[in-house]
């Protein structure tokens, strides 16, 4: 009896180590649940978040090191004169409805995002984009009014991913896309759900399912990980906990870095802070460490500029905003500024709402008040970016290489600097690698000299996961939990 009990229990053991090898789901643990899932038709970051890579492709497309790799092209030609691309196209691929994948799709998501009345958050990407013409089922020439040697990266954002004309109305809540996973089902204000395309154009995935789980709050995405009923969270939003997960064998810490630069963004028209002395007393009145520590807990690198430090270009312009309170004054009774209250505007994430906090009582050192609003992320997106009603929020921008955003105008913080978009301009029509970064390192500048927002810091990426998942991304060169890549361990 005692050994046929040891033989079952053996085999009870060895059944369970199947059972951990086969599993083939996952759940995901986002704190922002998406406004809509259409990323062609939205500029929260938490679309591109459950989407890029996994239900929605581009002709190119961002790598987990920041390259950019074939997507829907699988080839692609330029001209001399670097104003014709010529795209070759994968052949046999389908969309999530069975429908045909052919140049023709090509050439209506690009012509809708460049189109007058686009609602893309990011119809700048497309601005030099003169036409798109099909030339069989499977080539298509992309003409371009000047040079663009960023448009291969362009092309890879989650704002240029190809859709279908017959589902791009109703991509926003039922998304049909081309990827290696199929939309399945969205609870709003619990959860959506993917699962594995068998009709997907390149290599399988190993999950067959995965479940991305919406947890505002910190202490709840805590209690969810401990308890398993999330396997990963890739951006965890606790991270004064983290050490307790680093020392628990269960779970993995991926610490890594991001393309989040957080901002203090002003309101640049609203007066008094059309006032370029009033911008830069505000900046130095932050205490950039002090926000990493108390917000963040000592994750983060502090930035002096939009750009983040990891790109090669980054120019260090964090001394021309130190910290230092008595300029801050100084600069308040230049500009004839005194009894000044703002309104704070903070949106969900922690790094916001406790920032906030720090940031107000550094503000009042200087003799700045505030007035603080906690928002919900779909009126932060309806108040501050779209209707631009607000004097100070903070945020981070997780779009990669956006110092362009700089060049609109209408753009939420409304600066305008004719010799900013000239710049860009020249960027734009500049394929030299050596010019293009000494035009990045001007742009930089130009910004830090304006005193344009309040530069924070560079948001690390701290991620949880079960010890067993691997191929989760450490760093995010741009928005995305890619999941075609992520498998449990054998």
């Amino acid at each position: 009896m005692f050994h046929r009990f040891k033989m079952t229990g053996a085999i009870l053991a060895l059944t369970a180590s199947g059972a951990l090898a086969q599993q083939t789901d996952i759940t995901i643990g986002m704190q922002l649940e998406p406004p809509n899932l259409d990323p062609t038709g939205g500029a929260a970051a938490a679309i591109d978040e459950v989407v890029y890579a996994n239900v929605f492709e581009g002709l190119t497309r961002f790598a987990s090191d920041g390259s950019v790799v074939p997507g829907l092209a699988e080839t692609w030609e330029i001209s001399e004169d670097g104003l014709t691309y010529t795209f070759s196209l994968r052949d046999g691929v389908m969309f999530h409805d069975g429908s045909s994948f052919t140049a023709e799709d090509v050439v209506f998501s690009l012509d809708r995002a460049r189109a007058e009345d686009t609602t893309n958050a990011q119809a700048a990407l497309f601005a030099g984009i003169e036409s798109v013409e099909a030339v069989d089922d499977t080539t298509v020439v992309l003409r371009l009014s000047a040079q663009n040697g960023a448009l291969l990266f362009n092309l890879a954002w989650g704002d240029a991913v190809i859709v279908a004309p017959e589902s791009a109305g109703t991509n926003a809540t039922d998304p049909v896309g081309t990827g290696p996973f199929v939309f399945a089902d969205w609870v709003q204000g619990d959860r959506v759900e993917l699962t594995r395309n068998p009709d997907y154009w390149g290599e399988a995935p190993a999950l067959e399912a995965a479940t991305f789980r919406f947890i505002s709050d910190p202490n709840a995405a805590f209690a969810a990980l401990m308890a398993g009923d999330v396997d990963a969270f890739p951006v965890f939003p606790a991270p004064e906990t983290l050490g307790q997960f680093e020392a628990d064998p269960r779970f993995s810490v991926i610490v890594g870095s991001t393309e989040g630069e957080t901002i203090l963004a002003m309101n640049n028209q609203s007066a008094p802070l059309d006032d370029v002395r009033v911008r830069q007393a505000i900046s130095h009145a932050i205490n950039r460490q002090d926000i990493i520590d108390g917000a963040m807990f000592g994750y983060g690198t502090p930035i002096g500029t939009h750009f983040a430090p990891h790109h090669p270009d980054y120019v260090d312009l964090t001394g021309q905003s130190a910290f230092d309170p008595e300029t801050a004054r100084a600069l308040l009774a230049e500009a004839g500024v005194s009894d000044l209250t703002l309104r704070l505007a903070l949106p969900p994430p922690s790094y916001a709402r406790r920032g906030g906090e720090i940031i107000a009582a550094q503000l009042r050192e200087v003799g700045i008040e505030t007035e603080i609003s906690n928002l919900e992320w779909a009126q932060w997106l309806e108040q501050v970016f779209r209707g631009k009603d607000f004097d100070l929020t903070i945020v981070s921008h997780t779009e990669p290489m956006d110092i362009g955003i700089y060049a609109r105008p209408d753009y939420y913080f409304q600066y305008d600097n004719p010799g900013f978009q000239d710049l860009m301009n020249t960027l734009t029509l500049t394929a030299d690698p050596a010019e293009r970064s000494e035009l990045l390192r001007s742009a930089q500048e130009m910004i830090a000299d304006d005193y344009v927002n309040g530069y924070l810091f560079q948001l690390a990426k701290t991620g949880v996961a079960n010890a067993n998942i691997e191929g989760l991304w450490e760093n995010s060169p741009t928005q995305a939990n890619d999941l075609s890549g992520v498998r449990w361990r054998q």
